[in-house]
């Protein structure tokens, strides 16, 4: 009896599915960062959701557009443009203007993503390479107009009561590219002929540690809550949507470093500077929702492990030495840069060979 072909007939790989696809990994990543959005949009108003919506809708339209002009598959129904514009709006200053969240959405679709051949061939993180982008072109508008200490913040106090500045004078716009809280401190005290030695016996209190964590500090928009970010980000780790890996070891490595710096230093308390680090800046959103980008990171977990260290690395020598306090956003784009030479040198062993690729025998 002759076999049925249809018994014998197998399908193109892969064959074991995980029941994932990108619009549900795409999706599920939206709604983990809409927690933080929503705290964005109470803490500094409705200019904030017109920022979002116009960010997302521009990345859409602008996936949708490349698309039929390049004739591919049209896909930006995925979530895959919409997750880039929320992550763009989320690392631009809260009181931007909604058309540079739209410039920066189609250059991210556009130039970083559909240039390169679509989803999963870009090389660099598109929100952040938007991000650097609306940064050269406009810097006024994205490091120094908006940045304002408001006078309920915690800094606030301890400079009016402390160091007797008056409010009008740390109300004036901070004139450096400072996201960081200390580092925005420091420029005010050293530009008002204060020595800026107690401001690192001050700042690291208990009530200032807990303003961070809450969100009642000043930041781009996406930046505020940690407990919001840290929320969204342990739906991604319970989906198994991202690792450990690169989160871990870029926090570890910030730690390590910011505490061997303030203890040579003599700064008292200093592991009171290294929660500031850990808690201040774009570490939390940069950490566990742009690093963490399978495209732009390495496959292996020794891959994710480098990366990790790369990036803790260069945030804190951008953050002590460099011209952005920051920094964590332009380490991922260097570490992005990386990724290839990583993925070459550092790879998993294949299935039954051992080092060098030879295949083990046995007897």
């Amino acid at each position: 009896m002759a076999l049925n072909e249809e018994m014998l007939h197998t399908s193109n790989p892969p064959h074991i599915h995980s029941g994932e696809s990108i619009p549900k990994i795409m999706w599920t990543a939206a709604g983990a960062l809409t927690p933080a959005c929503a705290y964005s949009v109470h803490l500094f108003g409705a200019g904030v959701l017109i920022l979002i919506i116009v960010s997302v809708i521009a990345a859409v339209v602008a996936e949708a557009l490349m698309q039929l002009i390049l004739k591919r598959p049209v896909t930006a129904y995925d979530g895959s443009a919409a997750v880039t514009g929320l992550l763009l709006a989320m690392i631009m200053p809260p009181q931007a203007s909604p058309w540079m969240a739209a410039v920066g959405s189609f250059f991210a679709i556009i130039v970083v993503k559909q240039l390169f051949g679509g989803l999963g061939l870009n090389i660099f993180n598109p929100a952040l390479s938007a991000r650097a982008l609306l940064t050269v072109f406009w810097p006024e508008y994205m490091t120094t107009t908006w940045q304002k200490i408001s006078e309920t913040n915690v800094l606030s106090s301890f400079m009016t009561d402390t160091f007797c500045i008056p409010y009008a004078a740390i109300a004036a716009p901070v004139r450096d590219a400072s996201p960081s809280l200390m580092q925005a401190g420091h420029n005010l005290l050293s530009g008002n002929s204060i020595s800026p030695d107690r401001l690192y016996d001050m700042v690291p209190t208990p009530e200032l540690l807990r303003s961070l964590l809450i969100g009642n500090a000043e930041g781009l928009v996406g930046e505020t809550s940690v407990i919001l970010l840290l929320a969204g980000a342990l739906i991604l780790f319970f989906r198994k949507i991202i690792s450990w890996h690169i989160p871990v070891f870029f926090f570890g490595t910030v730690a390590a470093f910011t505490a061997v710096y303030y203890s040579i230093a003599g700064v008292p308390a200093f592991y009171r500077m290294v929660v500031f680090h850990c808690l201040s800046g774009g570490l939390f959103l940069g950490a566990f929702f742009m690093a963490t980008d399978p495209v732009t990171s390495p496959v292996s977990s020794k891959g994710m492990v480098v990366f990790g260290i790369g990036c803790g690395l260069i945030t804190c020598i951008l953050r002590f030495w460099g011209g952005n306090p920051d920094g964590a956003a332009y380490a991922i784009l260097l570490m992005n840069a990386f990724v290839p030479v990583i993925d070459r040198y550092i790879k998993p062993r294949v299935f039954g060979t051992g080092r060098g690729g030879r295949v083990n025998e046995k007897g």
